[in-house]
């Protein structure tokens, strides 16, 4: 599977917030079109079919991306995404 740019994925989840709160203080079809075509993306970044599991999707990436950075163990295998062919 193919992993999402961290940063692009904090980016959309940082709009999609955004956009959340903007919709729920005052309506407005700009914002609408807008976190619809948001939520689309974040969809399609995780491999999800649905809003909450692809902020959830999303979350989880990222808290792996961090904890494979600061050199701990983020995957079962404890790999850390190396190859081990020679």
């Amino acid at each position: 599977m193919l992993v999402p740019d961290p940063k692009t994925l904090r980016q959309l989840l940082t709009r999609y917030a955004t956009l959340q709160i903007a919709q729920a203080e005052r309506p407005s079809p700009v914002a609408a079109r807008e976190l619809e075509d948001i939520t689309y993306t974040l969809c399609v970044m995780t491999g999800t079919t649905g809003v909450r599991e692809a902020v959830t999707r999303a979350d989880a990436l990222l808290v792996r991306g961090r904890t494979v950075a600061d050199g701990r163990t983020a995957d079962p295998d404890g790999e850390n995404g190396r190859c081990l062919t020679v």
